[in-house]
């Protein structure tokens, strides 16, 4: 029988001692019987937020996700805590959907998701008539928005929930942070009058890193030898063809990778987010098609090859990593080419001006977070209205960069953009531009008697990197814009205030390379965020290795991802502390009652063979 108490329930079915910060507040609210609407960043416990009320209640909680390759594996995690959970969604048989049904008329069931599209049916409704049911979750709520990432339809007939069982407690949950969408969310749901969460949006194990584009592919193996080697992770790719080639390249140098996007048929992709959730050390390359939902706790990295489109979509993507709360890296290469190809695209996109303005201004936020000096956690945070001193634990911190007077490299740049058009009559991209005020006279230059300028040759004193690093930090500031099919420069009016009017031009220097290691990165981590715990000594290191092995092998003979069985922070614990009882091996966090009931002597032999 499972207790009323929520703390009961937190420690005998998740074995864990205490909620995490706003978790508490929001569980007792749900459980009394109140509406919330929560926005927790990702591997933040949002899932908690809406399990426990359900226990603790009378009857079934519902859960609504449109996760539907995923149900399977977060039923198979509920039932290996000992909660009664199923599902219902269009994979299964109607046999199948029969036998869950009756579980659920039964009182069987703690907890039944719902793939969305269930709830266009009639008989869904009946069903849920005929039982009892103790709250509604609506996961992955930001899919009611039309601003949301991954809008869907079927959301839309969510907001029946309420007129139909008006009793029924429901909460709305999301990662998805920018104010329209939460507006939109309470409007389309209902729940303006609910209570809304807003957690902290601060993932202190995450080391975020910007760095400048050189050789991306390259730069991402250096990181993934260096830093990350046999680690799980996630690299980010614009389009479907540097996903593939992305994966191609890291397949070629010894690195276990998939590629995953819309292009390929769903069969390939099923398979391999199966591998990516089940096999340990495995890269999935994947367009933004990939994550949603991926909750695998041990992503020790999630990598950006191209820059994202605004920061909640970073942020989002980069939460994918370390949701175990041990020490994990966020990694992004960036270069004037980004720049360059988002402008354009906003440029050309759908939409009328305001639609446009509102892509450039989530653009620019994106730009400010590349080009800041600033603490890099700090400015992520301030952009969700939260406030943060330095964080200590991000590539500003670590190794601050300077910054330097660029307004004379500045006005040269403009002045070249300026003459080319009022003498010439002629607009080039930034390549050009560089050629002509490094005075190099290549065929182009030539073809256009481009050496004959006035400035040609009066940007010498900076090399092309520099250069390009000036223009890119001129089109982020707005002192330079991108127009036409082929990525021109030009200038814009505040490009006058530098030319002609003063304006002072501060750019980032960017910081000297220097070697990491990843005993460097994860100790720096490790002491501010997880403890000692998570640093395994010379002794404690077989431990953990025998206690993998042993979760691999269980995992593999029942199907399921090894997370399920425990996650890696749970062993990392159990390693150091060498429980030789099942009282002791019941104390560590993550253990609950079922799995030291179904695991504990297992585990103990493998920590004391």
């Amino acid at each position: 029988m499972i207790s009323s108490d929520p703390l009961r329930v937190l420690k005998e079915v998740f074995g864990y001692d205490s909620f995490r910060d706003g978790q508490r507040e929001i569980v007792d609210h749900v459980s009394s019987g109140a509406d919330a609407l929560v926005l927790m960043p990702t591997g933040g416990g949002k899932s908690l937020c809406y399990q426990i009320p359900a226990l603790v209640r009378d009857g079934v909680g519902v859960v609504v996700s449109p996760l539907i390759a995923l149900m399977q594996d977060q039923v198979d995690a509920l039932r290996h805590a000992g909660v009664r959970a199923g599902f219902l969604n269009s994979t299964q048989d109607p046999d199948q959907r029969r036998t869950v049904e009756a579980q659920f008329v039964a009182g069987e069931l703690d907890l039944l998701y719902l793939a969305p599209e269930r709830l266009r049916l009639e008989s869904t409704y009946r069903l849920l008539d005929r039982g009892t049911v103790s709250l509604f979750a609506i996961d992955e709520a930001h899919c009611v928005s039309q601003w949301g990432h991954d809008f869907r339809p079927d959301y839309l007939a969510l907001s029946q929930l309420h007129e139909r069982w008006p009793g029924v407690p429901r909460i709305a949950l999301t990662a998805t942070a920018t104010r329209q969408t939460h507006e939109e969310i309470a409007t389309r749901l209902g729940l303006e009058a609910a209570k809304h969460f807003v957690a902290s949006f601060d993932r202190p194990n995450i080391q975020y890193r910007i760095v400048a584009k050189r050789e991306p592919r390259a730069q991402l193996l250096e990181l993934l030898r260096t830093e990350h080697s046999g680690d799980c992770g996630i690299v980010y790719c614009a389009t479907r063809k540097a996903v593939e080639e992305t994966a191609e390249f890291l397949t070629r140098n010894t690195i276990t990778a998939l590629p995953y996007h819309a292009g390929l048929d769903s069969t390939t992709r099923a398979r391999h987010q199966a591998r990516f959730l089940r096999e340990d050390g495995l890269v999935m390359v994947a367009t933004i098609a990939f994550g949603m939902g991926i909750d695998k706790p041990d992503v020790r990295f999630v990598a950006h090859l191209d820059l994202p489109k605004s920061i909640e979509s970073y942020y989002q993507e980069t939460g994918r990593a370390g949701r175990d709360g041990l020490p994990s890296t966020a990694w992004l290469a960036y270069g004037l080419q980004d720049v360059v190809q988002q402008r354009k695209l906003i440029d050309g996109s759908d939409g009328d001006a305001a639609h446009r303005r509102r892509l450039a201004t989530h653009l620019d936020a994106m730009l400010a977070l590349c080009e800041t000096v600033e603490c890099r956690r700090a400015r992520l945070l301030a952009y969700f209205g939260q406030h943060s001193d330095r964080c200590g634990n991000c590539d500003t911190c670590l190794t601050p960069p300077r910054s330097w007077d660029g307004t004379v490299a500045a006005q040269k740049l403009l002045s070249t953009v300026v003459r080319l058009r009022r003498e010439r009559g002629q607009k080039f991209g930034a390549g050009q531009l560089i050629d002509i005020l490094r005075g190099k006279k290549t065929a182009r230059v030539l073809q256009h008697g481009h050496d004959s300028l006035s400035v040609f040759g009066v940007g010498i004193d900076l090399g092309e990197s520099e250069w390009r690093a000036v223009v890119r930090q001129l089109l982020a500031a707005g002192l330079l814009a991108v127009e036409g099919e082929y990525g021109a420069l030009v200038t814009t009016e505040a490009s006058d205030e530098v030319l002609y009017r003063g304006r002072a031009v501060p750019l980032r220097a960017e910081p000297e390379r220097r070697a990491r290691s990843g005993g460097d990165r994860a100790g720096k981590a490790a002491g501010k965020v997880a403890g000692k715990e998570t640093v395994l000594s010379e002794d404690d290191a077989p431990v953990f290795e025998r206690l993998r092995a042993w979760r691999a092998a269980t995992a593999k003979e029942q199907g399921v991802p090894a997370y399920v069985i425990f996650h890696d922070a749970t062993l990392r614990q159990i390693a150091t502390r060498r429980p030789a009882s099942l009282p002791e091996l019941g104390s560590v966090s993550g253990v609950g009652q079922s799995k030291l009931t179904r695991y504990g002597e297992q585990v103990l032999r493998a920590v004391n063979p």
